[in-house]
């Protein structure tokens, strides 16, 4: 019980905290996760740096750890990093300032892409998110592999976000 306890005076004041989900001009979040999508599971990583109150720029690298036996893959198959630009939406739409949420357009090793995530901070410091992500335009449109799949396809990405002001 007094467990239970001290977990639910940790949500609770986890809850009532001020944090700010995306600040502006010269706001850096970085995120780390678990990168999910139809053949494989793998881990990503990115980094926002805040251009004004609802620009950012970053990058994005994910590696697939885990693929299907049936897919023979290299490093260069299971890597890809991305340049990406977001428009933050959170205190447009209303949302409280521990909340954001985002959308934006990526180019990277594999495609040309777009991307919708939400964040949620719990602190100044700590908050989580999640994403989903989706080509738009392929390098190799025809005849792909399996292997070429990998990042060409739906992307669901969950993690940890951290703020650093």
């Amino acid at each position: 019980m007094k467990k239970f306890s001290t977990y639910f005076l940790m949500i609770v004041c986890c809850c009532y905290v001020s944090a700010q989900a995306f600040d502006g001009a010269d706001d850096q979040k970085f995120q780390l996760g678990a990168s999910l999508q139809d053949t494989g599971a793998g881990m990503v990583l990115s980094y926002d740096y805040g251009l004004n109150e609802i620009i950012s720029v970053g990058v994005t690298s994910t590696y697939v750890l885990g693929v299907e036996e049936l897919i023979a893959v290299g490093f260069v198959d299971r890597f890809d990093a991305k340049a990406r630009v977001n428009l933050h939406l959170g205190s447009t739409i209303g949302f409280s300032d521990n909340m954001d949420a985002y959308s934006g357009l990526n180019v990277s090793l594999k495609n040309l892409g777009i991307h919708v995530g939400a964040r949620y901070f719990f602190s100044d410091s700590i908050g989580v998110f999640a994403e989903v992500g989706h080509p738009l335009a392929r390098y190799k449109s025809e005849d792909r592999s399996p292997a070429e799949n990998l990042h060409n396809q739906l992307v669901i990405n969950l993690g940890l976000s951290l703020s650093f002001l």
